[in-house]
């Protein structure tokens, strides 16, 4: 469930006028558009601006994600306990750890907005369970977690409604992540921090919806108007070379099921190479074949130059 709090500074996603509550929908007050509460989860989508349609979501067509039943979720589980990770994330856990610090820091009872959050990210879990944090979980999928669905290009929230925001692997699937960014810096307070992840060097996954990379300076570009409080490797050479011997494996052949052997067989004949990275990560030289790159800044007054961005080449 949203916090009350939260819930009041819900606005229409097409012009940002305040809403109220009908029956089983929200009301905007200015355009008079009306968003459906589905099993108690808000949806706010503007169709006009973006690929995502209300109905998908009154009928329960998967988007995103594809939305598993009970059984299919054990399985899953089942089989994440057996197959060993392909990649090695280095530092999630250690980032948000610090992004809980830092915000606790600038307020002692935050708000975090978490987009792409129907699934838990990994280290998130440190902000979800903190009792001092009020964390909102969105996205443009149902999910497990998913308290409101919303499009990160057009963010239902008012100005200044958030202490931080979490952007955890979102934004290469998006189709305009300048315009979800510039979404962001708004709903944020004045001083209030981002956390990013974003991949450079990996294959295609979540299928049709995923559209950009991001090397470690089109990310510091793409947040140009934050202050940098720390940014590096997220998964490092090693991890990318495992993926893409993965991925080579799985392109000689079309058929689903012959892909899926493929891939089992490529997890377990070469997820050891990922261990390499704790060697790599910490290199210069790794931000040119880096797996993904992540960003911790706040929110400011100024713009960085194109010009700044170059000289912070790492390389």
């Amino acid at each position: 469930m949203v916090d009350e709090k939260i819930k009041n500074s819900l606005v229409c996603p097409n012009c940002h006028n305040a809403l109220f509550s009908g029956d089983t929908v929200l009301i905007c007050k200015g355009c008079r558009r009306t968003y459906p509460v589905i099993e108690n989860i808000p949806v706010l989508i503007n169709e006009d601006k973006g690929i995502f349609k209300v109905d998908d979501f009154r009928k329960g067509r998967p988007t995103t994600i594809e939305l598993r039943t009970g059984d299919q979720h054990f399985l899953r589980r089942m089989w994440k306990r057996i197959v060993p990770e392909m990649t090695l994330n280095i530092g999630s856990r250690k980032n948000f750890k610090k992004l809980k610090d830092e915000v606790l820091r600038f307020n002692a009872k935050p708000a975090v907005l978490i987009l792409g959050g129907s699934i838990l990210g990994l280290g998130a879990d440190q902000l979800i369970e903190d009792g001092r944090i009020t964390a909102v979980e969105t996205d443009v999928s149902f999910g497990p977690r998913a308290q409101i669905i919303c499009d990160a290009h057009t963010i239902p929230f008012s100005d200044g409604s958030f202490d931080a925001v979490v952007v955890q692997a979102v934004l290469e699937h998006v189709l305009d992540p300048d315009k979800c960014v510039a979404e962001i810096h708004r709903v944020l307070k004045p001083g209030g921090l981002v956390y990013s992840e974003i991949p450079f060097m990996q294959q295609v996954h979540m299928e049709r919806y995923d559209f950009t990379r991001f090397t470690d300076m089109g990310q510091r570009r793409l947040f140009r108007k934050f202050e940098e409080i720390e940014r590096g490797i997220i998964g490092g050479p090693a991890s990318a070379l495992a993926w893409s011997l993965r991925y080579f494996l799985i392109s000689f052949s079309d058929s689903r099921i012959v892909k899926k052997i493929l891939s089992t067989f490529a997890i377990f004949a070469f997820f050891w190479i990922k261990y390499f990275d704790y060697f790599l990560v910490n290199k210069r030289s790794s931000y040119c074949g880096a797996s993904g790159f992540y960003f911790m800044g706040r929110k400011g007054d100024k713009t960085l130059s194109d010009r700044e961005i170059i000289s912070l080449y790492r390389g």
